[in-house]
């Protein structure tokens, strides 16, 4: 079949020419997200088993109620009592460091899309490619880019993860109450005022399923990224694929389960709280007015 046009060939291109010129830029880059990775891995692994445990019971009991504690309580020790928990640690800190680079860099750029239409119209086409384009796509020049290992199995989870973070930061901030707003405006908030003390705080429900969102988002890529060694649960669903092993597959498949499970509940109930739907109108007017009484003060 021939080709009217070669785009596939002017990617391949592209990228052999950044591999060939920028070879010690890629490696630079390379080395920070490595030295990330290893940090928050590191971190997670110098907590005793029991620690880990009693922190997500904790905060499950905490944000959800005694029922996931309990689940969350039977889970972890499943894990453990499987053979798992070393792997779904290192599962955990792949999944924490794909999701803070993904915000870091998600949640500004969906704040800068609601404040300007022109970069809207630019960056939805890229989100769109983002999410749509074959998640094994994102390996292949990853791989190439930054060799084998942790560093290219997060860049490609960030691509990955990282438009519902824009998408729905963007989204919370443009339907915060244009009222409020204007009542910001009238009592003479500054811009950045605006933002973080008035349409970031009503937004923060929709941020907040951004999160969460890209926490799944980057847990499910985190599986397919061991196909390039980035460790973790990967490896054992990966294996089990390779040696047609059920047990192994079911056993790791399910650890990933609850572990996403667990994430998905605790992070979703920071994007509420008791009685926040009655006081969520009200939460932007009071921060106008505490603005407000700021200003007064400062001026004597």
């Amino acid at each position: 079949m021939s080709e009217i046009i070669p785009l596939g060939r002017w990617v391949d291109r592209s990228v052999h020419y950044l591999l060939d010129h920028d070879a010690a830029a890629f490696d630079s880059i390379g080395k920070v997200i490595e030295s990330f990775a290893a940090l928050v891995e590191h971190s997670l692994q110098a907590f005793p088993m029991w620690t880990l445990m009693a922190f997500f019971i904790g905060i499950g009991f905490w944000r959800v109620g005694w029922r996931f504690a309990i689940f969350a309580a039977l889970s972890l020790w499943l894990i453990y009592a499987t053979g798992f928990w070393d792997q779904t640690v290192v599962t955990l800190g792949l999944t924490l460091s794909s999701t803070l680079i993904s915000l870091l860099f998600g949640i500004p750029l969906g704040i800068w899309t609601a404040r300007s239409e022109k970069v809207a119209m630019v960056v939805r086409p890229i989100l769109d490619v983002m999410q749509t384009m074959p998640a094994f796509v994102y390996l292949i020049p990853a791989a190439m880019l930054f060799g084998l290992g942790r560093v290219p199995g997060i860049l490609s989870t960030v691509i990955f993860a990282m438009p519902p973070a824009v998408r729905l930061t963007s989204l919370g901030i443009r339907h915060v109450n244009r009222e409020i707003v204007e009542a910001g405006q009238a009592f003479g908030c500054t811009t950045w005022q605006l933002l973080y003390k008035v349409q970031c705080p009503n937004a923060l429900p929709s941020i907040m399923q951004g999160v969460n969102q890209t926490i799944m988002l980057a847990l499910s890529m985190v599986i397919i990224a061991s196909m390039v060694g980035a460790g973790g649960l990967g490896n054992d669903v990966l294996a089990s694929i390779q040696r047609l092993d059920i047990g192994l597959g079911f056993e790791s498949g399910l650890s990933v389960v609850l572990l996403a499970i667990i994430l998905d509940r605790i992070t979703e109930s920071f994007g509420r709280s008791p009685g926040a739907a009655s006081a969520r109108p009200f939460a932007g007017l009071r921060s106008v007015m505490r603005i407000r009484r700021e200003r007064q003060v400062a001026q004597g």
